[in-house]
């Protein structure tokens, strides 16, 4: 069975999306064009940003209707990073909190794409 590796949102707007989410991973993206863009994360993950407008096939689904989670290592860096995302100007959908599966927060990127950082109450 194929290995999920790659996540793709549909954007409005590649570039600035691109220009958002290298500002929040700290990191360059390896490509970009005025259609697409794709970051390397450290997991191994590629994470793709498509024009929505030129999506082949053509998509349906807008922003809000799934998440990109971030796991980290403690309920500190939770709040260190909500602390940085707050600051940074990030809309929050959701103030940290505990849920059944750990700590948490949720902030929307530009095109309202959930971005959910937690931290695991399981080992």
């Amino acid at each position: 069975m194929p290995d999920l590796n790659v996540i793709i949102l549909y954007v409005d707007n590649p570039l600035r999306s691109a220009d958002f989410y290298a500002r929040l991973l700290k990191k360059p993206p390896i490509q970009t064009s005025p259609n697409f863009a794709m970051f390397a994360l450290d997991s191994g993950v590629m994470l793709g940003l498509w024009s929505k407008h030129t999506v082949e096939p053509p998509a349906t689904a807008a922003g809000g209707g799934g998440e990109v989670a971030f796991s980290v290592s403690s309920r500190d860096v939770v709040g260190d990073l909500f602390t940085d995302w707050t600051q940074r100007g990030l809309v929050i959908e959701q103030e940290p909190t505990d849920m059944d599966f750990g700590h948490t927060f949720v902030a929307l990127d530009p095109d309202g794409h959930r971005l959910r950082v937690f931290a695991s109450t399981t080992p």
